[in-house]
């Protein structure tokens, strides 16, 4: 009898065993989805950065802040998840990934982890801990950090390869590149996390324009509290050659240094856009780039291009009274100068206002002048590698303010920059946006201007320096400009005197502040700088 009640208490516990695999395995058969989904979905929400998301998959709740704090502190941009195959056994799994992340300024940084899942509530969950975010993570309050060294910035230099950043801030070419400078914390933000504060960075200028190709990036370490995860090597930054000629720039200063009032001179070389000098006498602002100014009579040789355009001729009979009225507008000539009949080339060579609104009146009207203006660069943005004031042309809203505006008043505005920029596009026959960088990505493209008119206007300047406003500024042969004399204040306070032309491949244009007359101030400068390169 015992030997038969101890086989049937065997027999009953294998019979409990087997029920109980029973529940065991329809549990694991009835857990829904797998942990290589659960684990895509977690991967998924960490390379969007959305921790919500990834919370959703965990087993537990747990402070995602770490993913967070690892993101912000080392600038990341991207972070890409490529899994592995899940290992899975008696309810638990791993699944591996490979993590690389883009660090702004840095570059990429890869390291290989893995996530653990197990089974919660018939659901694979996330069974996270600090190393499914880093390997190395034993608490979720290490931090993570950057340190960075910095290699030795870049040189800016002229067309020679010679150093322009090392001039005196307050100079014209100081106020070009800019100068270096501690980062602030808003500095920081923009600039990424490679940066801290104090670390030296562009101000201003070519310097500002270029930080992060002059600075190049930074030899990182990746930290994890005090342990250095990864070092990520830097990379040297680039030279920026800029266009700016050594021996125009010292002629430019020669010319304008002198000016008792102040002045500014810009050279361009029309067959690239090139600016090969920029140069004001006074180091308060640059007014070569960033001033603001009636054209003057410098302006008639756009108005001058659209009449042309619009089928005169340089020898067509014209009238320059010394007064006329248009729109109510009464109109008068410099110092109520009048030449009667003359020709259009003679006019534009005596600079007369009295002729050029009412023709800009009767063979333009405003939407043509306009269309004129932005053929040679107004209303065109500009991006030459450091701030510059874009030329504006607005419509004429009435035949006074297109009179006036034919001979550059109204509400036009230009720089020295942009008048230069117009006689390089008489001179080259194509309006190119000026730079300081060649190669430089630019807003506007290039405008081919209409070459019949292009060709009756060069005379035209020419006659402007052998017999016009210009015949006793002493300009070197083969000189062709434009005088302008540009009034400001209102009522007015007074003329700032203008000059632009160019000779072979070399455009400019000169502006004295409260000079009067351009033919006696601002041409005479003009000759100064031009013997001075012939010299």
């Amino acid at each position: 009898m015992a030997r038969g009640r101890t086989v049937a208490i065997v027999a009953g516990a294998s019979v409990l065993a087997v029920a109980a695999a029973g529940g065991g395995a329809y549990y694991l058969l009835h857990t829904r989805g797998t942990p290589q989904e659960t684990a895509r979905r977690f991967a998924a929400a960490w390379e969007r950065g959305q921790t919500a998301a990834m919370a959703a998959e965990l087993a537990a709740p747990q402070s995602l802040l770490a993913y967070d704090q690892q993101r912000k502190a080392l600038g990341v941009q991207s972070v890409k998840i490529v899994l592995g195959a899940a290992a899975e056994g008696d309810g638990r799994a791993s699944v591996p990934y490979t993590a690389t992340y883009t660090l702004a300024d840095v570059g990429a940084w890869t390291y290989r982890g893995s996530i653990d899942l197990k089974v919660h509530e018939r659901h694979w969950k996330v069974d996270w801990k600090p190393a499914t975010l880093h390997p190395a993570m034993t608490s979720a309050a290490q931090a993570f950090s950057l340190k960075t060294r910095w290699p030795q910035r870049a040189p800016i230099t002229d067309t020679t390869g010679a150093r322009i950043d090392t001039a005196d801030p307050g100079s014209s070419l100081g106020q070009l590149v800019g100068f270096l400078d501690k980062a602030t914390a808003k500095d920081v933000a923009r600039l990424g996390s490679s940066y801290r504060a104090g670390d030296p960075v562009g101000r201003a200028g070519l310097q500002a324009t270029f930080q992060r190709r002059l600075a190049g990036t930074p030899t990182t370490e990746i930290r994890l509290g005090e342990k250095v995860l990864a070092t990520i090597e830097g990379r040297r930054g680039e030279p920026l050659r800029t266009t700016i000629d050594p021996r125009v720039h010292a002629a430019a200063v020669q010319a304008i240094r002198v000016v008792g009032k102040p002045a500014s001179l810009v050279a361009l070389k029309p067959s690239t856009g090139g600016v090969l000098a920029v140069v004001n006498n006074r180091g308060d602002m640059n007014r070569a780039l960033d001033g603001q100014y009636a054209p003057g009579s410098t302006f008639k040789a756009v108005t001058a291009l659209g009449l042309l355009q619009a089928g005169m001729r340089p020898g067509d009979r014209v009238g320059c009274p010394k007064y006329v009225t248009v729109g109510g507008l009464k109109i008068r000539n410099s110092e109520h100068a009048e030449y009667g009949s003359l020709t259009l080339s003679d006019a534009f060579a005596h600079s007369c206002n009295t002729t050029f609104a009412p023709l800009a009146r009767d063979r333009l009207g405003a939407e043509r002048l306009r269309q004129a203006a932005e053929l040679v660069g107004f209303n065109q943005p500009l991006a030459i590698g450091v701030p510059a004031r874009q030329p504006s042309f607005p419509p004429a809203a009435s035949d006074a303010e297109l009179a006036a505006a034919s001979f550059g008043q109204a509400r036009l505005i230009a720089t020295p920059l942009s008048m230069a920029a117009v006689a390089a596009a008489v001179a080259e026959g194509t309006w190119r946006p000026p730079t300081l960088v060649e190669g430089r990505p630019q807003k506007a493209q290039p405008r081919r201007l209409p070459q019949e008119a292009v060709q009756a206007l060069r005379p035209m300047m020419a006659a402007v320096v052998t017999k016009g406003t210009a015949k006793d500024a002493g300009l070197p042969a083969g000189t062709r400009g434009k005088t302008g004399t540009a009034e400001y204040g209102n009522p007015v306070q007074g003329s700032h005197a203008w000059f632009m032309g160019f000779r072979g491949d070399l455009a400019f244009a000169v502006i004295v502040e409260g000079g009067g007359g351009g033919g006696k101030v601002a041409a005479p400068v003009a000759a100064d700088f031009l013997r001075a390169l012939d010299a």
